[in-house]
């Protein structure tokens, strides 16, 4: 059988926990005679309203189940005093696992496999150092096997004896089942996973940033930076985007005129919170998430006291890429001072910023460096201002040749190794992932947001009404996809996101999305009842 027809979750709905009541009569009571049989096939566990149901799914069907508690006293404490008395080492903070139970016709090992292994990740995401259960002595060579640990004397009589045995992240990494663990792939916008080059520069020993060493280096990567992007100047900054973005915010405040904001998505808007903080006037053009924003709305709002526009190039919150050349022509048409937070395009796509008076980076996503340096682009001239904060006051920097304040030479040695790797090759990969994802997700009937010009960065998928984004994307975290749901704009709409600025193999990204699209049909098949009507039929 295809290990890929399994999949594992936390129990939900009441169709699956009524369904773990009969595999524990099953188990508990027909199989081992641990509890008494009753007609109704049904075992409630004395511990069921505190329990944790991880399950293994084929179809609809819960196919093996394992339970899991942090409430003392544990079953394990009553039958051998404090679990914590048998053994030689300190526990901080444990969880009893209980209930492990897989129907005969599945046991063929890859079940057992998949629970454990989720399990491990669930309790590490949970912050528990140790597992305790209570093993049947018919398996201990499988516990063995997933790294469970014998401990204290056997409990329980006749055909129902039982091991206490202990699971740690140390016991299980040394496991077969820890061996067998498939690595986790990001698909995250930032952070992303970097090189070994890139984190062996980062643990370089550390210099000063005031030596020759670092001035060179700091030379030779605004060089490499402004070549990746056709500008004149560029100034690194120790923070993250919204510093860049907040740097340029100052240079608009010493400029004349009111401005205009575009914004379609989530990073469009923090530009409006970021003026307003400033003090900036400014009009503003607010689309719906992955709406375009066409040509002839903006020249609608540019009048004779507009002096700049600022906007997003790639739109991580929606998959939204605008068209720079666009902007760039109607900067020059209306005599207008571009600005653009290029971010997330940055590395990804062919970014030329002739023409564009403002712009930002930083070293995280796409480049693939660490995240803690951002830049700001500019082809001008700038001079101090004590109108601004000293820290965000471009002019400081660009006197002072890009080292005002104090500077990581660790985090500058990671950019500098991350850009050797950029090169047209890295910008078709990520078009081709893109691609791939688009036509497969869209074969299997997602919706995916963006109505005008998609970035190839992102892919942002709107889910059922019904179905849970953060439960879609915790189920596809457990089994090792890091998918992008976490964030509050996300939960709001629903939203799930895939990014693609990493390195895949094609089948992972198969892997992965053959998972989604079975995820998301089991969910929305639990909503429609289909969980019963299938059951009913086997």
């Amino acid at each position: 059988m295809d290990k890929h027809e399994y999949f594992f979750k936390i129990a939900s709905s009441d169709e699956e926990i009524e369904q773990i009541l009969r595999l524990n009569y099953q188990t508990f009571s027909e199989e081992i005679p641990q509890h008494e049989k009753n007609e109704q096939g049904i075992l409630v566990d004395q511990f069921h309203n505190e329990n944790t149901y991880i399950i293994c799914l084929k179809d609809y069907e819960v196919v093996g189940m394992i339970a899991i508690r942090d409430n003392r006293p544990f079953s394990l404490d009553r039958k051998i005093g404090s679990v914590e008395g048998s053994l030689d080492f300190e526990v901080k903070q444990p969880c009893e696992v209980r209930l492990l139970a897989v129907k005969k016709e599945y046991r063929n090992g890859r079940v057992f496999l998949g629970l454990v292994q989720f399990l491990i990740k669930y309790c590490l995401k949970k912050g528990y150092d140790i597992a305790f259960i209570s093993g049947t002595t018919r398996q201990l060579k499988l516990y063995g096997q997933m790294g469970f640990q014998p401990f204290a004397q056997l409990t329980g009589t006749g055909e129902a004896l039982f091991q206490p045995m202990y699971l740690t992240k140390d016991t299980f990494d040394k496991s077969v089942a820890g061996r067998l663990l498939p690595l986790e792939i990001s698909f995250l916008p930032g952070p992303v996973q970097v090189s070994k080059k890139v984190m062996d520069r980062l643990g370089s020993t550390p210099y000063s940033h005031r030596c020759e060493t670092y001035k060179e280096l700091l030379d030779l990567t605004k060089s490499k930076l402004c070549s990746l992007v056709n500008c004149k100047y560029v100034h690194l900054f120790v923070g993250s985007g919204t510093l860049a973005n907040d740097v340029v915010a100052g240079q608009l405040s010493l400029e004349p005129g009111r401005g205009l904001i575009l914004a379609n998505g989530e990073f469009g808007f923090r530009l409006i919170e970021q003026a307003r903080r400033f003090g900036l006037s400014f009009d503003t053009i607010e689309k719906e998430w992955g709406q375009p924003i066409l040509k002839e709305e903006m020249e609608s709002r540019i009048s004779s006291e507009t002096s700049w526009i600022w906007a997003v190039h790639s739109e991580t919150s929606s998959g939204m890429l605008c068209d720079i050349n666009m902007l760039k022509e109607l900067a020059r048409k209306h005599q207008l001072k571009l600005c653009l937070d290029c971010i997330s395009s940055l590395g990804a796509v062919e970014v030329d910023l002739d023409g564009v008076f403002l712009a930002t980076g930083v070293s995280g996503k796409a480049i693939r460096a660490l995240t803690g340096l951002s830049f700001v682009f500019h082809h001008h001239e700038v001079q101090p201002s004590a109108k601004l904060p000293i820290y965000l006051d471009l002019g400081t920097y660009m006197c002072k040749e890009s080292i005002p304040f104090s500077q990581s030479s660790n985090l500058l040695e990671a950019l500098v190794a991350a850009m050797e790797d950029i090169s047209e090759e890295t910008y078709q990969k990520i078009a081709n992932t893109h691609k791939m994802l688009q036509e497969t997700l869209k074969g299997y009937g997602f919706k995916l947001v963006s109505a005008g010009k998609s970035s190839p960065v992102i892919i942002t998928i709107e889910l059922p009404d019904k179905v849970s984004s953060v439960i879609i994307g915790e189920i596809l975290s457990y089994h090792g996809y890091q998918l992008h749901f976490e964030s509050e704009y996300l939960k709001r709409r629903n939203w799930l996101q895939i990014a693609c600025i990493d390195n895949y193999k094609t089948t992972d990204l198969e892997k992965m999305t053959s998972l989604l699209n079975r995820v998301v049909t089991y969910e929305s098949g639990i909503q429609l009842g289909r969980f019963t009507k299938t059951l009913a039929s086997n």
